[in-house]
């Protein structure tokens, strides 16, 4: 990764307002539909935003294309699971160090080359694959890489969006960038599934997911540092790694709203957000959907998650820990409802509104936590809410897995919902300092 130096090489770092900085002049909001889009003022934000678009169709696509090639080339499911499993196991060994980078490097720095190994990684697959050499232990040590990328990638590049548009615009930046993830969600898989057919095979998708990160690198590249947001900088001695990792750690147990927020946030993904388990469940066995009941199911999950996006940009909501756990809630009832319903226009619409409550409430969570945290600690704040929503995965599946064959979809579902429904109900009743850290925050 980058080699270690202090922050004050490579592009400078803006002076804090404490420091006697005027701050730059505020632009005119827009006024209706424009409203939803007013992070977009900021150029460097529409730069980092439309080339961070083209590298997750990318992404997708080759998603799309990496579980055809192992099936292909296994004929195995658990394959397909080793191959995730090595995606994620770098990010629960390595995201705390990411965060602890993210805070003492220019993300911007960090994000190059982050972004640099992931192209890196694309095109040698796409090469295996085109010369008809690849193998499976080369898939393996290509996800490892990928995995141990992600690592220092995820959490700068969400403590970056704050530096691109200031705090005053980051709740419509964070859900902004909610739709874009959702929105590449819906393209990449659709555009990766013509382009197998259209091609005949998947080395075209390893190749435009490689071309693809041009688009945030030159983003990146265009970005100018001087119109960045200042970033306040610590006092004192420079800590070693442990220590600034201490720090963060330290910060996060002592401080009610983010451990509030990462707890029952992190817990109600882990019993409830493992769609990919559960959805061709209901569609075959509960709904007798078959396959394209599948896809309509999973297009309305996709197409909900997009719509509570936009409405989140749209509606400028301020983060409360109140909207957190009151969007929990919804969740974890809209999902018992889902469990129980043998309606397939029900259940079309009940996913539909699963996606947009899990988007909402997830999206005002990290609103929340980029609001409470300081800037110094802004990057190993994320990489805590990293590993505990990545953990929450592989863990996540293996609950929903057994607990589907031990009782059934339905059950199964419906045992999760309730437990989500705990969690929140229990972070509703221990809300009070969480609140208290928000409201200061915000003053």
């Amino acid at each position: 990764m980058q080699s270690h130096s202090p922050p004050s090489q490579g592009a400078p770092a803006p002076k804090s307002l404490a420091e006697g900085e005027t701050s730059p002049p505020q632009k005119p909001r827009a006024a209706g539909l424009l409203r939803g889009f007013t992070a977009f003022r900021h150029r460097n934000y529409r730069l980092y935003w439309f080339g961070q678009l083209v590298s997750l169709v990318g992404t997708f696509m080759q998603t799309t294309g990496l579980a055809w090639l192992v099936l292909q080339m296994t004929h195995s499911a658990w394959q397909l699971g080793v191959v995730g499993a090595l995606q994620f196991l770098p990010v629960l060994l390595f995201a705390l160090f990411g965060g602890v980078f993210a805070d003492r490097w220019p993300k911007r720095q960090v994000l190059l080359v982050t972004q640099s190994t992931a192209m890196l990684q694309a095109l040698l697959l796409w090469a295996l694959v085109d010369r008809g050499v690849v193998q499976v232990w080369h898939i393996y040590i290509l996800a490892l890489l990928l995995g141990l990328a992600s690592s220092f990638d995820q959490p700068a590049r969400a403590a970056f969006v704050v530096e691109l548009v200031g705090r005053e615009d980051l709740p419509n930046a964070v859900a902004l960038n909610s739709s874009l993830s959702n929105l590449a969600y819906v393209v990449g898989p659709g555009l990766g599934g013509l382009l197998i057919a259209a091609s005949g095979g998947v080395t075209l998708l390893f190749l435009l997911n490689a071309i693809s990160f041009l688009g945030v690198l030159i983003a990146l590249a265009l970005i100018r540092p001087q119109e960045l947001s200042a970033q306040a900088r610590p006092s004192g001695e420079r800590q070693n790694t442990w220590q600034s990792l201490r720090e963060g750690v330290a910060y996060v147990r002592n401080t009610p709203a983010v451990l509030l927020i990462i707890l029952v946030v992190g817990l109600v993904l882990l019993f409830g957000a493992n769609y990919n388990v559960f959805v061709p469940l209901f569609a075959t066995n509960v709904l007798h959907a078959g396959a394209t009941g599948y896809g309509a199911l999973s297009a309305a999950l996709g197409l909900g998650a997009l719509f509570s996006a936009l409405w989140l940009a749209w509606s400028h909501r301020r983060p409360t820990i109140r909207r957190v756990l009151i969007g929990a809630l919804l969740y974890g009832a809209l999902e018992a409802a889902f469990a129980v319903s043998h309606l397939f226009p029900l259940s079309l619409a009940l996913i539909f509104c699963l996606g947009m409550a899990e988007t909402a409430f997830g999206a005002l969570a990290v609103m929340t936590l980029q609001t409470v945290a300081p800037d110094h600690l802004r990057g190993r704040v994320t990489s805590v809410y990293v590993l505990c929503f990545t953990g929450s995965i592989p863990l996540g599946y293996l609950l929903t897995g057994w607990l589907a064959g031990q009782y059934g979809a339905s059950i199964g579902l419906f045992i999760l919902a309730l437990l989500c429904l705990l969690t929140a109900g229990a972070g509703w009743f221990w809300r009070k300092p969480a609140e208290q850290d928000v409201a200061a925050a915000s003053l």
